[in-house]
């Protein structure tokens, strides 16, 4: 079945003498580094590709092969052919199904347990580390040559998705596709160093508030870290520096909860949510209308922080309260 998925998929882009690729919001390593990967894979079957993501590549990503190809302006016209990468549904793209041609050929490829499966080709698979995943497998099935600046962008797609290869969904394929990929000859070192050594103060300043804010909760399972729009233009940090600090609650002894919520603009708050062992975070964001992964997932909420937070606490109590068994 995937074999089929993954064949068809490929003729649909082989097909396709124009292809647009999108990515989420907030983005990360995985949707970034895997939409580049293609799109640079497409490049070389001498495909004319665009690629969208409708923020701002985060800092320590600025330095992938092929990112400033990615614009924050949508195609205009769009192609016929369009590639959604890491995306759970059209809204992660800020995108409804009446923004695009009703001929679209819409392909979907992911790895998120709660995808709506929106595509005319749906590849989706989420018993895959991280859509990088998926997406070598796409490009060794398009037969393209794998180059250096594609297994880069490949790499980083894993390694920020695994945590470093130490998250429990990594598995041996995530270990044998990485040992691929570093047979290009990739710069593992440097590829470590620009995602997690170039941390800028301002994301320290940001860091600081949040910890000062930091509460627990349900007898010390459940870590809350709240950032106000005001702790964003105080210490000069766009959004996606708050990349990463909710570890700083997720790994504190006895949480098996943890929750960022950022308030983007008045009654907006996205939130951002992480387990370590057996609570389902992914229930939580779907019941919120978002989505993601069993130990990863987030959602955005129209209300005040405090409401967002209360509402947020309340549920995953009494989520704790009831245990594993439930």
């Amino acid at each position: 079945m995937i074999n089929s998925v993954i064949t068809q998929m490929a003729e649909e882009l082989r097909k396709a003498s124009k292809v647009a690729l999108f990515s989420h919001v907030s983005p990360d390593g995985d949707c970034i580094g895997s939409m580049l990967g293609i799109g640079l894979a497409l490049e070389a079957l001498g495909k004319e590709v665009a690629m969208f993501n409708p923020d701002p590549i985060p800092r320590n990503l600025s330095f992938l092969p092929g990112v400033d190809k990615i614009t924050q302006s949508m195609p205009d016209p769009l192609p016929e052919t369009l590639l959604f990468v890491d995306c759970a549904d059209l809204q992660r793209v800020q995108l409804q199904r009446e923004d695009l041609p009703a001929d679209a050929v819409i392909l979907n490829l992911d790895h998120h347990i709660s995808n709506q499966n929106f595509g005319r080709i749906n590849w989706v698979d989420s018993q895959a580390a991280a859509s990088g995943e998926l997406a070598y497998a796409l490009v060794r099935r398009l037969n393209v040559e794998l180059t250096q600046e594609i297994a880069a962008n490949f790499y980083t797609a894993l390694l920020t998705d695994t945590g470093s290869f130490k998250y429990a969904n990594t598995t041996a394929k995530t270990h044998q596709i990485a040992g691929e990929l570093m047979e290009t000859g990739i710069s593992l070192g440097d590829i470590h160093h620009f995602v997690f050594d170039q941390t800028p103060m301002v994301k320290l300043e940001l860091l600081r508030r949040g910890l000062n804010q930091l509460q627990f909760f349900a007898e010390g399972q459940l870590g809350m870290m709240t950032l106000r729009k005001q702790d964003f233009e105080e210490s000069g940090a766009e959004e996606s520096l708050s990349e990463g600090l909710i570890d700083h609650a997720r790994t504190v002894e006895g949480v098996e909860v943890a929750v960022l919520l950022k308030e983007v603009k008045p009654d907006v708050v996205r939130v951002s949510l992480r387990s370590n062992r057996w609570f389902d975070v992914n229930r939580i964001a779907d019941g919120f209308g978002g989505g993601g992964h069993q130990r990863a997932a987030g959602c955005t909420l129209h209300l005040s922080l405090e409401e967002a937070k209360q509402k947020v606490r309340q549920i995953i109590e009494e989520e704790l309260k009831l245990g594993r068994s439930h």
